[in-house]
C-alpha cells in the first residue's frame, strides 16, 4: 500500500482552499494593497460633481461593498460567468473622465450621479451580451500583443505608486519640494518587505507586504504621521440600498460613451487575465475571456444599481499574486468578503484608510514593477529577429508612455478622444492590437494572396499570426511544425486557431518561436 501523503496533489494551486486563518491574513493583504487605489475614483467624482461629504462616505461603502461582490464573482463564479482566477475587481480608471463629463452636462450633484448610474447600467448590459463575440478577438492576441499589454499596464501603474511615496497630489502632477519623510516612509515599507522575503520562508515570505505596510504604520504613528481619530467617529454599521439616490436617467450619448468606456476596459481586462494566467500557470481560452468579460458586465450593472460605477480586473493585485506566489483563488474570495464588511463597517474602512499613502506607495512600488516583470517574461517568447515584432512592441510601449508621462495631452482632444489619449494603458493597447493586425496578420494574408496559395497549403495559425512557414529552410510551403505540446493544446475558436501559443520551425528546424 503507497502512502498517500506521497502522491502528487491533482489539484491545481489556483483552486487550492487554504487554511481559514491563512486566506483571512491573504485577503487582508490583498485588501490593503487594493484599497486606496478602489476608493480614488468615487472621491474624484465626488469633488467634480460638488457632492456633499455624506454621499461620498456612501459613494465609497457602496463602491466596497459591489468590489467585494463583483471579486466573489470573477473568482468564485456562477455556471459562465467568472473566470475563476485570483482576479479582484474595482472601479476602472478609464471611466473617470467620461463620468464626469456625463454627470456635470445635467448640472453635476446627485442628478449628475443618476445620469451616470443610468448610462453604467445599460453598459454593463452591453458588455454582458457582448462577452462571447468580444472574446473572439483573443486570436489576435499573440505573445506579441499580450507581453506589449502586459508590461504597458506594469509601467503605466508605476507613476501612482511614485505619487504615493512623495505624498504628491496625483500622478499627473510633479511634486515639488518632495518631504524627506515621506520618501523615508515609502523606501523604508519596500526595505522591509524584501528583508522579509529574503530572510523568510512559508507563510512569513507570502505576507511580507502585509507586514511591511503593518511596521510603516506603526512608525508613522510613533512619529505622528498616522491618525486613527476617524475611527472612533465613523458608523458602526452601514448597508448600501438600491437605487439609494433616486431612480437613474437615462440619455443616449452618455450611454455611448459609457458603452465605448466599457469597450476599453474589456481590452485592459483580456490583458489582466493573460497577465493573471501567465502567473497562475494556467492557459487562457476564449471561453475563459468570455467568463471574464460577463462577470465584468454583471458587476458593472450592479454597480449601477448599488450607487457604484463601471467595474474590470484590478492590475493592482495581480502583481501581489506574483510576489507572494500564492495563486489560490480563494484568497481573492476572502478578501471579497473583507470588502463586503468594510463596505458595511466604516470603522473598518476607518482603520484600512489611516495607512498613511508613503507607505502605501512603498508597497505598491514592488508589486506594480512586478507586473512589469510579467509582461517582459512573455515578450521573452517573442521572435524579435522579425522587425515587425521590434515594431510593435517598441511603438506600442512609447505611446503608452507617452500618455503616462504627459497625461495633459489629452486635453488638446475631444471628448471622445480623451477615452484613448487619457490613459498611457488604453493608448499602448489600441496600439499593440492594431499594429499587430497591420504589420503580421495583414501582411501575411497579402503575401499568401500574391502567391495564389489555395487555403489548404498552409495552417490556420500562419494567417492568424503571421508566422511565415518559408522562415524554416528546406520547409515546403505545405509544412509546418508538427504538433507538438507547444501546439497541441490550441482551443478552437470559431473554427479557427487562437495564435495565443502559436510555434513554427526555428532555424535550427526544432523548437518553439511564438510570434
Amino acid at each position: 500500500m503507497t502512502d498517500d501523503r506521497s502522491a502528487p496533489s491533482s489539484v491545481h494551486p489556483v483552486d487550492e482552499k487554504l487554511p481559514f486563518w491563512r486566506l483571512g491574513a491573504y485577503g487582508f493583504q490583498h485588501v490593503l494593497a487594493f484599497y486606496s487605489a478602489a476608493v480614488i475614483v468615487p472621491i474624484l467624482v465626488a469633488g467634480a460633481l460638488h457632492l456633499s461629504r455624506e454621499t461620498l462616505i456612501h459613494l465609497i461603502d457602496a463602491d466596497l461593498f459591489t468590489c467585494g461582490i463583483a471579486s466573489l464573482l470573477q473568482a468564485v463564479g456562477i455556471g459562465p460567468v467568472g473566470v475563476r482566477l485570483p482576479l479582484l475587481q474595482g472601479v476602472t480608471f478609464t471611466a473617470v473622465g467620461p463620468m464626469i463629463a456625463i454627470g456635470s452636462a445635467v448640472g453635476g450633484g446627485v442628478p449628475g450621479l443618476l445620469s451616470i448610474y443610468g448610462s453604467v447600467i445599460v453598459a454593463g448590459i452591453i458588455t454582458f451580451l457582448m462577452a462571447r463575440h468580444f472574446a473572439g478577438l483573443v486570436r489576435f492576441f499573440p505573445p506579441v500583443v499580450t507581453g506589449s499589454i502586459i508590461l504597458i499596464i506594469g509601467l503605466a501603474l508605476l507613476p501612482v505608486a511614485a505619487n504615493d511615496i512623495v505624498s504628491g497630489a496625483g500622478p499627473t502632477v510633479i511634486q515639488d519640494p518632495v518631504p524627506l519623510r515621506s520618501i523615508c516612509y515609502g523606501l523604508g515599507t519596500l526595505a522591509s518587505i524584501l528583508v522579509i522575503q529574503r530572510l523568510f520562508r512559508g507563510f512569513i515570505a507570502t505576507i511580507a507586504v502585509l507586514i511591511g505596510l503593518a511596521l510603516g504604520t506603526v512608525v508613522a504613528w510613533c512619529l505622528g504621521d498616522a491618525r486613527f481619530g476617524d475611527i472612533a467617529t465613523a458608523p458602526l454599521f452601514s448597508v448600501t440600498r438600491p437605487f439609494y439616490f433616486g431612480m437613474p436617467s437615462f440619455h443616449p450619448v452618455s450611454i455611448l460613451s459609457m458603452v465605448i468606456v466599457m469597450t476599453i476596459s474589456m481590452i485592459e481586462t483580456i490583458g489582466n487575465v493573460y497577465a493573471t494566467g501567465e502567473i497562475v500557470e494556467k492557459r487562457i481560452t476564449s471561453e475563459d475571456v468570455a467568463r471574464t468579460l460577463r462577470a465584468d458586465g454583471i458587476a458593472t450593472t450592479l454597480g449601477g444599481i448599488l450607487n457604484s460605477f463601471p467595474y474590470t480586473c484590478f492590475a493592482e493585485n495581480v502583481g501581489l499574486v506574483r510576489m507572494t506566489g500564492v495563486k489560490s483563488r480563494w484568497v481573492v474570495a476572502a478578501a471579497a468578503v473583507i470588502m463586503m464588511l468594510l463596505g458595511c463597517l466604516p470603522r473598518l474602512g476607518a482603520l484600512v484608510a489611516a495607512v498613511p499613502l508613503p507607505v502605501l506607495g512603498g508597497a505598491a512600488l514592488a508589486m506594480f514593477a512586478t507586473v512589469a516583470v510579467v509582461g517582459i517574461q512573455t515578450l521573452s517568447r517573442v521572435d524579435f529577429d522579425r522587425q515587425s515584432n521590434v515594431i510593435i512592441v517598441g511603438t506600442s510601449v512609447g505611446l503608452g508612455m507617452l500618455a503616462t508621462a504627459q497625461p495633459h495631452i489629452a486635453d488638446t482632444f475631444p471628448m471622445w478622444a480623451k477615452i484613448v489619449f487619457g490613459s498611457g494603458i488604453t493608448l499602448g493597447s489600441l496600439a499593440a492590437i492594431g499594429l499587430h493586425l497591420l504589420f503580421n496578420v495583414r501582411r501575411t494574408l497579402t503575401d499568401l494572396s500574391e502567391a495564389e496559395l489555395s487555403p489548404d497549403d498552409l495552417p490556420n495559425e500562419s494567417i492568424l499570426t503571421g508566422t511565415r512557414t518559408e522562415d524554416a529552410p528546406g520547409a515546403g510551403l505545405g509544412r509546418h511544425h508538427p504538433r507538438s505540446n507547444s501546439v497541441a493544446g490550441m482551443e478552437s475558436l470559431s473554427g479557427d486557431v487562437s495564435c495565443g501559443d502559436a510555434s513554427v520551425i526555428t532555424e535550427h528546424g526544432q523548437g518553439k518561436k511564438d510570434i
